[in-house]
């Protein structure tokens, strides 16, 4: 069983009745999420303790993450951030390139900027370019932004930051996104190098759903991209408590019900129940689900820079829609696929049929996502502190 997966699981709900007490008892309630250490991070967002660096961070470490990697180090000094890579939190062969991993870098950076700007500080942004596939540190400065006072900037988007998180439930397709929506989308997204492409017509979804599909099946048939997405689910609450990091089963979308059965069952029997057949069907019917599909694409989809631009486009959106009330989650199997061919010197077939759904050579794919309003409440992700990834 993977993140991107809902399972079919025989006798969910009578699993849950006999033992769904005794779990919650035995874990402490723990994914109830914000009741214990692991979910603090979001409750203190915005703490002004320690210094102005410090809580900048704070706001960074909620941001969207990959896989919930966090990848991320901090060096805060009295007038500057400095983002730095782990690149040992990966997901392994389903990044070969670190592409995601520098996405989700650009969206702790974009955090971090909307916080700087609400009290009072102008952020100056120097970042370095060059290719995700060539060797680098192990520790690579990602980005330094240089600080100065200035006029205090609210925004909504700032005001959504502890509101945001992935919600990967099936969407209630009947109700339509606010009117003016996509358009606001589209402005809030828009910076150099950087294009949004919208989808709400059934044909280009369509097409966009079977090559996801397929890009699913393709990945997973690979035993290191399993792998490698496997180490970062956290099957117990203590795993997450613990670790404060991954995707907990809550973060799976699925009814409370089932997600409760779920937690109680061994790995072995979820690997069982769920057949690549269901699992497939499962994923379609979650992307049929939407109202409105969008793929963020940069000049070159290999460099530096740009992931980390399409990093902040990608917060910006998924805040915007949060402020109005928006489901959104990514949905990026097809952009992962792209890099598996190309690290495995596989024809580029995914990245073909993805450019002809874009319409557009000029740009490259390199996130997916989904929105439409959910049929069940997200819940927060483990996160680890802003103390925690300081460094000294």
């Amino acid at each position: 069983m993977r993140r991107r997966e809902f399972l079919k699981i025989s006798g969910a709900a009578g699993l849950a009745a006999a033992g769904g007490y005794a779990w919650f008892h035995a874990e402490g309630g723990r994914l109830r999420a914000g009741e214990d250490s692991a979910y603090k991070a979001w409750s203190q967002w915005n703490n002004d303790e320690g210094g102005t660096g410090i809580r900048l961070v704070r706001a960074a470490v909620v941001a969207s993450s990959p896989h919930n990697t966090q990848p991320w180090r901090f060096r805060v000094g009295e007038d500057f951030v400095e983002l730095y890579l782990d690149t040992r939190r990966s997901v392994a062969g389903l990044d070969p390139y670190l592409r995601e991993a520098h996405i989700g870098m650009g969206c702790g950076l974009e955090n971090l900027l909307l916080s700087a700007a609400a009290h009072g500080l102008a952020a100056t942004v120097t970042a370095p370019s060059g290719p995700l596939d060539a060797p680098g540190p192990a520790l690579p400065l990602v980005a330094r932004v240089d600080l100065a006072p200035a006029e205090p900037k609210y925004s909504e988007l700032h005001e959504a930051i502890p509101h945001r998180h992935t919600n990967r439930s099936v969407y209630d397709r009947s109700r339509e996104l606010p009117a003016g929506f996509a358009g606001e989308l589209l402005a809030t997204c828009e910076q150099v190098d950087t294009r949004l492409f919208l989808f709400e017509e059934s044909a280009a979804q369509e097409a966009l759903v079977r090559i996801s599909s397929a890009a699913n099946l393709a990945l997973y048939s690979d035993p290191k991209v399993e792998a490698g997405s496997e180490q970062w689910i956290r099957w117990r609450a203590s795993d997450a408590e613990r670790l404060k990091d991954g995707l907990t089963v809550q973060n799976f979308g699925l009814p409370p019900a089932t997600a409760t059965a779920v937690s109680l069952m061994p790995l072995w029997m979820l690997k069982r129940a769920s057949a690549p057949k269901q699992r497939t069907e499962m994923y379609e019917r979650q992307m049929r689900s939407t109202r409105l599909m969008g793929v963020i694409a940069v000049r070159d989809r290999l460099d530096r820079r740009q992931s980390l631009q399409a990093g902040r486009a990608w917060q910006r959106a998924h805040l915007l829609a949060t402020a109005r009330g928006v489901a959104a989650r990514p949905c990026n199997e097809a952009i992962e696929r792209i890099d598996h061919e190309r690290s495995l010197g596989l024809p580029a077939a995914c990245q073909s049929a993805l450019g002809q759904v874009l319409g557009d050579a000029m740009w490259q794919p390199t996130f997916l996502f989904l929105m439409g309003y959910p049929t069940l409440p997200p819940h927060r992700s483990p996160r680890r502190t802003a103390q925690m990834v300081e460094m000294g």
